[in-house]
């Protein structure tokens, strides 16, 4: 097992505790750290990584939409979950995204390893308290359910709006004109019908957008 690693989390001294682990196991490098979903796309060419530990909660870009986007760009790519959140919207949701394993904050330092070793032989994994009914009701879900309804750029423009960024600020963080952000924003209200942000927000929280934390 020879793997080069991301660690994208919004909290400095958790990516500090999850790299001493790293560090630990044999043949793992640290080949960079990023604190939102937009470094992690940066990154990921550039250090030739072949695995990311993504926490979900991330500022701009949750780890969830960072995950479809970077999946698309590198498909070879193993992406881990680190999450506080074992309920089955965000398993679902990462599961969707296309993620190789789904690892609990709270889980014992042992199965950071263990969850290593399963993607880097092609398996997925799950973390030992997620019980495997909970995981059957998730693959269900996904058989049965459209794909989402916004595309990832509609994902990105409302989780900047329930951040609170205005129409200018969220223009320059994705490059785009006012008018086509402002276009964006009444598509996606239309397309969800919900026409005010505290309905938005409590969207984002369910679908894993915006979790409550972590």
């Amino acid at each position: 097992m020879s793997l080069r690693i991301i660690l994208a989390d919004d909290h400095t001294l958790f990516r500090a505790g999850v790299r001493a682990l790293l560090e630990k196991i044999p043949s793992v490098q640290v080949v960079g750290e990023a604190e939102d979903g937009r470094g992690v796309l940066g990154l990921v060419k550039a250090s030739r990584a072949n695995v990311v530990l993504m926490d979900i909660g991330m500022p701009g870009l949750n780890g969830l939409d960072a995950t479809t986007q970077v999946l698309k760009e590198v498909p070879a790519l193993q992406v881990i979950i680190l999450s506080m959140h074992s309920n089955e919207e965000y398993i679902f949701q990462a599961l969707r995204a296309g993620v190789s394993g789904y690892l609990l904050k709270s889980a014992a330092a042992a199965e950071l390893e263990l969850a290593l070793r399963a993607v880097a032989a092609g398996d997925t994994f799950l973390s030992t308290k997620i019980s495997k009914r909970f995981v059957e009701s998730c693959f269900a879900r996904m058989r049965r359910e459209p794909p989402d309804q916004l595309t990832s750029r509609q994902r990105e423009i409302l989780q900047l709006i329930v951040e609170g960024k205005s129409t200018k600020e969220i223009a320059f963080v994705l490059n785009l004109s006012a008018k086509t952000v402002e276009a964006h924003r009444v598509q996606l209200m239309n397309r969800l019908n919900i026409h005010d942000v505290p309905g938005l927000v409590r969207y984002a929280m369910r679908v894993g957008i915006l979790p409550s934390e972590g």
